[in-house]
């Protein structure tokens, strides 16, 4: 089959994959029948070269577009296309061409390293759907029930409580996000996901920046997923009538649209964002997805790259996991070196049954997690290593508030070295329970 061209909308590659045997209900990581090359950051023009190696082929890059915004559906007859901050291509050849490529890359004097083959991404919630519980329930889960949770915390009486806790929610509490008094001004924080509800009312009056990079459709969230990641991060201190539910409420908001509205995107839409996010020089990056498989090079390339540029990636760890029986390995992206994978604990500090395990840095709140969702619900509560992701990213930008000299692997080593001692393995929950 000829891979599909660049400007191809993820929902059609998905139908075809489906078609060839594939099974989107399932999850499974199907490959989109496109590849993705890494290179040296600083050999753009050389592998340009080496991807035009075609009479005719036309090479285009993010660089190409305002503000670094690739449009998918404007790359008419491009047979690659650059992420320059990220030293990565996206590439659609005929089977051939891509086998000249791979000779290529073998060359010591090419500046291609890898070829990969691209995959589907999706959100790593779980059970989106059946985790609906409203306000009543999510404040029913605050105070008493946390409270009996071992730690220093949890060994306080009710009464010695700070009344702003008991106004959050569980997740707040648990990490010390609920009575800190940074608000994460000044720092960007790029949720890549769904996009955002913009409309939202709890976020009335704060500066957005948005990029969708999917094919035909806006930053608008109208799947959920990414309005709840965002709504951990960065809502509001004091929102109206509902417990307190995000972390960074003075952060800057910057909304990468990766994931389309139906819930999947690719390995490009992903690095499209990463590379829009790493340009603007976002300090915290939030990945709430991911798919089955090991450590792709072209994502460890992307996250180094970020770090370089005092920039942090962290991303959700999975939900394949079926605990006790069953511990399913760290998905992609989360399990390259260079990114930090996040791990979903409940409210009695536990950890999920849901949640991957292997290679994990950190853990954070991702059971029963409310937060913000598109109107007319307004909030929902739900449960995935999704929900732990956004957590650790606002709790990344309060500690880059605190110190201009946190950046990239110093803000990496500024939560996993302050986290929650969790009497679990490491290969469970890292380094423990993120904290400020």
């Amino acid at each position: 089959m000829m891979p599909p061209p660049l400007d191809a909308s993820v929902d059609e590659m998905l139908a075809a994959a489906a078609a060839d045997g594939g099974d989107p209900a399932a999850g499974n990581a199907f490959l989109t029948g496109r590849s993705i090359v890494t290179y040296a950051r600083d050999e753009a023009a050389g592998v340009a070269r080496s991807l035009g190696f075609n009479a005719g082929a036309r090479v285009a890059s993010a660089e190409d577009f305002d503000d670094g915004i690739v449009d998918f559906a404007a790359l008419g007859d491009a047979q690659s296309v650059l992420f320059p901050e990220l030293g990565v291509a996206l590439l659609s050849a005929e089977p051939e061409a891509r086998g000249m490529v791979a000779t290529m890359a073998a060359d010591a004097t090419n500046p291609i390293a890898t070829i990969e083959p691209e995959t589907f991404v999706f959100p790593s919630a779980r059970d989106l759907g059946e985790y609906l519980r409203g306000f009543a329930a999510a404040s029913a889960r605050i105070g008493a029930d946390w409270l009996d949770q071992a730690g220093d915390a949890a060994a306080a009486a009710p009464g010695t409580v700070d009344a702003a806790a008991l106004a959050a929610t569980w997740g707040l509490q648990a990490t010390g996000a609920a009575t800190n008094p940074l608000t994460g001004r000044g720092i960007k924080v790029a949720v890549l996901d769904t996009g955002f509800y913009f409309p939202h009312p709890d976020f009335a009056g704060r500066p957005v920046a948005q990029a969708s990079f999917i094919f035909g459709q806006t930053a608008l969230d109208v799947f959920g997923h990414g309005t709840h990641c965002m709504g951990t991060a960065c809502g509001p201190r004091a929102p109206a009538g509902v417990p307190r539910y995000g972390i960074a409420s003075e952060a800057s908001i910057f909304v990468g649209k990766v994931l389309s509205n139906t819930g999947s995107g690719t390995s490009a839409t992903v690095l499209a964002g990463m590379n829009w996010a790493v340009a603007n020089r976002c300090p915290v990056i939030s990945m709430s997805l991911g798919a089955p498989g090991g450590p792709a090079a072209f994502y460890t390339q992307a996250g180094q790259a970020a770090l370089n540029a005092g920039c942090l990636i962290v991303a959700a760890a999975g939900n394949e996991s079926r605990r006790p029986g069953t511990i399913a390995p760290t998905g992609s992206p989360g399990n390259s070196p260079t990114i930090m994978s996040v791990a979903a604990v409940d409210d009695h500090l536990r950890i999920a049954v849901f949640s991957c395990g292997g290679k994990v840095e950190i853990a954070g709140p991702g059971v029963d997690v409310f937060s913000s969702w598109p109107l007319p619900l307004r909030y929902k509560t739900i449960s995935g290593t999704s929900m732990a992701t956004p957590h650790v990213a606002g709790i990344a930008a309060l500690l880059a508030q605190s110190s201009p000299t946190l950046r990239g692997i110093a803000l990496w080593r500024a939560l996993t070295g302050r986290t929650r001692h969790l009497p679990l393995p490491a290969s469970d929950v890292g380094a423990g329970l993120v904290h400020v």
